[in-house]
């Protein structure tokens, strides 16, 4: 091998984890669920939006996430209507965001094969309110692919989120949200 090449395939050795450390990894498909269904209801209140957006730049474990209200799909239209309308006010709110971190990113090894349990810190808008939220996640990396899940609660009144009286055997004080995405590499 010439030396020309050997230097060329040493420097790239040396950069690649360099590259893979500057990598963001992104999706618009993350599946939220949403289930606030309280113990004694007769009917399930439940949703699911299959298209959420997430950006994870992997050098600084920095997260933002965006999922529009309106993308919720619920068994029977009235509901949606009513979590459109009624309690969510998406045309004045239209959106839920997070913007944060993983709190502990020396755990998580983006370019090794591994389940990585994590937690994430930062801002979450909800309703027009914006609270600081730690989030349990996971991250799991296979063959090179990275997926994630997270499962937190949302106190809807700490969100000016009103339940009426007519529906409070229906609805549960507090919304269960999971998130499930799988994430691709950014394109430049």
């Amino acid at each position: 091998m010439n030396r020309a090449l050997r230097s060329l395939l040493l420097l790239t050795a040396f950069a690649l984890p360099m590259v893979v450390s500057a990598q963001r990894l992104f999706t618009r498909d993350a599946k939220v669920y949403f289930d606030a269904t309280s113990k004694g209801s007769p009917e399930k209140v439940d949703a699911t939006n299959k298209s959420g957006t997430m950006v994870l730049d992997v050098a600084t474990g920095r997260v933002e996430s965006v999922v529009l209200m309106n993308n919720f799909i619920f068994e029977k239209a009235l509901m949606q209507e009513h979590f459109n309308e009624n309690y969510m006010e998406s045309s004045k709110f239209p959106k839920a965001t997070f913007k944060g971190k993983i709190e502990d990113t020396g755990k998580v090894n983006f370019s090794q094969d591994g389940t990585y349990s994590v937690s994430l810190a930062g801002d979450f808008l909800l309703h027009g309110v914006t609270k600081k939220v730690q989030i349990p996640a996971t991250f799991q990396v296979k063959g090179g692919k990275v997926s994630g899940t997270a499962n937190f609660k949302v106190n809807l009144a700490e969100y000016g989120i009103d339940i009426p009286s007519v529906v409070a055997d229906k609805l549960a004080k507090e919304a269960k949200i999971s998130i499930e995405c799988k994430l691709e590499p950014m394109k430049s």
